[in-house]
């Protein structure tokens, strides 16, 4: 049984189950991300957002990845680490520094 998840059960389901993981920001960004991977893939992605909490992780800005990862120095070197989510502004057109990233 497969249910359709749109951005607002996205979001929605997020902040109800895990209000302080991902800001609203994150959440757009996370939903647009893993659309993209479902089109790249051709397959649909289950949506466990547990599993998305415990993989992934918001940042308020590269420094704070900078103090967990003790590899990082750049945002380069994160690029090629793992894979980064750089979020934007709800009106979609302005970076905010916020990263998302795939936990490693």
């Amino acid at each position: 049984m497969i249910d359709t998840v749109t951005r607002t059960t996205f979001i929605d389901t997020f902040k109800r189950l895990r209000p302080f993981n991902f800001s609203y920001e994150g959440l757009d960004a996370l939903f647009d991300y893993f659309e993209q991977l479902e089109d790249d893939l051709g397959e649909q992605i289950e949506f466990d957002p547990i599993a998305i909490c415990c993989e992934w992780s918001e940042y308020d800005n590269l420094q704070e990845v900078i103090n967990n990862y003790d590899c990082i120095e750049s945002l380069d070197d994160l690029y090629n680490h793992t894979q980064v989510i750089e979020v934007y502004n709800l009106d979609g057109t302005t970076k905010n520094g916020r990263l998302i990233i795939q936990d490693f």
